[in-house]
């Protein structure tokens, strides 16, 4: 059985403490609907609060950036023009979003950065992961009919029941330019997948 603390140790400590027991592709199911609880309990003084939109007031969200709620933006994050964040997400402070970033449906702690013209879908992304250019998480296996995505845990394969998830990143992972995890990654803290390369937990082990 996977635990988010074993990757993300300080997830006991963070907002989403609640939902800590979750598979990781049970909570970016329930992305919407967690993301939208916790709006509903932010500090008006601290967030600049629209409709289901959410901005730390600290945060740095550059024109031509495209939010769709609902979404959470944590303190000192920074948002170039040109990314894209919809499907659900909570941001964690001290984030990055370059230009053509694109975040759907996934929750991003502390100090995280997408560089620029990256895609993360329905994912888990840890403290301090760092995404090169051109790097993506995929979430969804269109090459099969079958489209139930697996993770492999303790090197079996797991079924998720889940026909869309990305990937589970520890605290200090790192994906290098052009880089590619297929849906279903699993990566230790401090894991890192090379530039060009591609990980697949349903053929390989992490």
């Amino acid at each position: 059985m996977i635990r988010l603390a074993d990757y993300l140790p300080h997830i006991a400590d963070s907002a989403l403490a609640p939902w800590a027991d979750l598979t990781p592709w049970d909570l970016v199911t329930q992305a919407p609907a967690i993301v939208r609880q916790l709006l509903a309990g932010l500090p008006a003084a601290d967030y600049d609060i629209r409709d289901d939109i959410a901005v730390h007031r600290s945060a740095t969200v550059e024109a031509g950036a495209i939010l769709k709620g609902p979404l959470i933006i944590g303190a000192h994050c920074f948002i170039a023009a040109g990314g894209y964040l919809r499907g659900g997400c909570w941001v964690d402070e001290g984030c990055i979003f370059g230009p053509g970033a694109e975040l759907k449906t996934s929750f991003v702690f502390k100090g995280s950065k997408l560089a620029h013209f990256n895609f993360v879908g329905d994912s888990v992304l840890g403290v301090g992961v760092n995404l090169e250019a051109g790097s993506i998480v995929a979430n969804y296996r269109n090459e099969r009919a079958d489209k139930e995505v697996q993770v492999r845990i303790d090197g079996r394969l797991q079924r998720t029941g889940c026909d869309k998830f990305g990937a589970l990143l520890g605290d200090q992972c790192r994906v290098g330019a052009n880089g590619v995890l297929a849906p279903g990654a699993v990566l230790k803290p401090g894991s890192v997948v090379g530039r060009g390369q591609v990980f697949d937990g349903e053929v390989q082990g992490d």
